[in-house]
């Protein structure tokens, strides 16, 4: 996996450069067992009770990846098996919507609308401290996939509100989910709403909704009778997206079929926080403990050997970037990660909320 920061030179992030190879083990995985518990309360609105229960967590498929040889990186194996207790999850990611009635009511303003400081950039002249974004832009030929500089560009101004530019806005896309959020700007979205973002393993069990050891959170066929279930990218990337499935670029909200729990977009369309940090052995240090790991919060402190002083959390879901050539993370199982002072327009989240947190509202 490579990705880039905030703090890198064109304050880039993640663009997964591997993909997992089109097939699954199904002796890695062991049958999911749900627990059949029903909610303790009407549903907070807009969320989806997941009643929890025990799982294989992890993908079946591994390699060190590349853009000559895509697959999985090996830190989503060894498949291991956790069990989560029950949750209240978003059906959809959140929204511009949403986000402007948090802004309102809080007057937050999120990391991309801040001027970067020179404490955090010490070496960067003046004039270059200034508030924006990465962004995501076509190249107009052909060029190899081994260098992301040449489709993100650190824009002036781009933020949740604007996110291409100061050029653009939001009006009209209501529905579409929020993008340009760090960790920070989301974990104060979840707790100004009474919520908290999801652990990885609440992110895979309600993404997996039930179907062990499947290739994507609908089952093993990536397009269905020749029904698109995601929103990826087609076309030859990263010079245009054909939109063949409807959509070049991000897409609105419930654009494409809930999996079996009612969740949209669990894949595709925007990355999305989870709240562990990051470190590539951490399925390694879990399956070494043996036995089932109970509701596991990711490991203590961050580290990721490409960049060891950055502090980074887990992303899950994959975006409207990804495709069969360069990141396929759609697939159920792998992995993302990003430093938590980092946003772009391919990255959003959503929340969950545990029965206490309900019973406490």
């Amino acid at each position: 996996m490579t990705d880039c920061t905030r703090k890198s030179v064109t304050l880039c992030i993640i663009l997964v450069l591997s993909k997992a190879i089109a097939f699954s083990d199904p002796e890695q995985f062991q049958p999911t067992h749900a627990n059949k518990n029903p909610p303790p309360s009407k549903a907070p609105e807009g969320m989806v009770w997941i009643a929890g229960g025990e799982f294989s967590m992890g993908a079946a498929v591994g390699g060190e990846g590349s853009h000559a040889m895509p697959m999985a990186s090996n830190d989503s194996q060894p498949v291991h098996r956790v069990y989560v207790d029950a949750f209240w999850m978003d059906a959809t990611p959140v929204t511009n919507a949403q986000f402007e009635r948090f802004v309102k009511a809080t007057n937050y303003v999120t990391i991309a609308e801040r001027k970067p400081t020179k404490e955090e950039f010490p070496t960067a002249p003046e004039e270059n401290l200034v508030a924006g974004a990465v962004v995501f832009a076509p190249t107009d030929h052909e060029v190899p996939l081994n260098n992301h500089y040449q489709w993100w560009s650190y824009i002036k101004g781009a933020n949740w509100r604007h996110p291409l530019g100061p050029q653009s806005d939001i009006k009209g896309k209501e529905n579409y989910p929020v993008v340009h959020i760090a960790y920070p700007d989301a974990e104060a979205y979840a707790k100004w709403a009474g919520k908290r973002l999801p652990t990885e393993a609440e992110f895979e069990f309600a993404a997996r909704a039930g179907l062990s050891g499947k290739m994507y959170v609908w089952g093993d066929e990536f397009r269905p009778d020749g029904k698109w279930m995601a929103n990826t990218w087609q076309g030859e990337f990263p010079v245009k997206d054909a939109g063949e499935d409807g959509y070049a670029g991000i897409a609105p909200v419930k654009s494409f079929p809930p999996n079996r729990y009612g969740l949209y977009e669990m894949a595709g369309n925007v990355w999305e926080w989870c709240s562990d940090w990051y470190r590539p052995d951490y399925y390694e240090t879990l399956a070494e403990k043996g036995g089932v790991a109970r509701n596991p919060q990711g490991p203590d402190s961050p580290f990721d050997p490409a960049e060891p002083n950055e502090k980074k959390r887990v992303h899950r879901g994959g975006s409207f970037l990804c495709n069969e050539h360069y990141c396929s993370r759609y697939i159920v199982g792998t992995r993302g990660k990003g430093e938590v002072n980092t946003g772009t327009n391919h990255l959003g989240f959503r929340c969950v909320k545990s029965p206490s947190q309900t019973a406490a509202k």
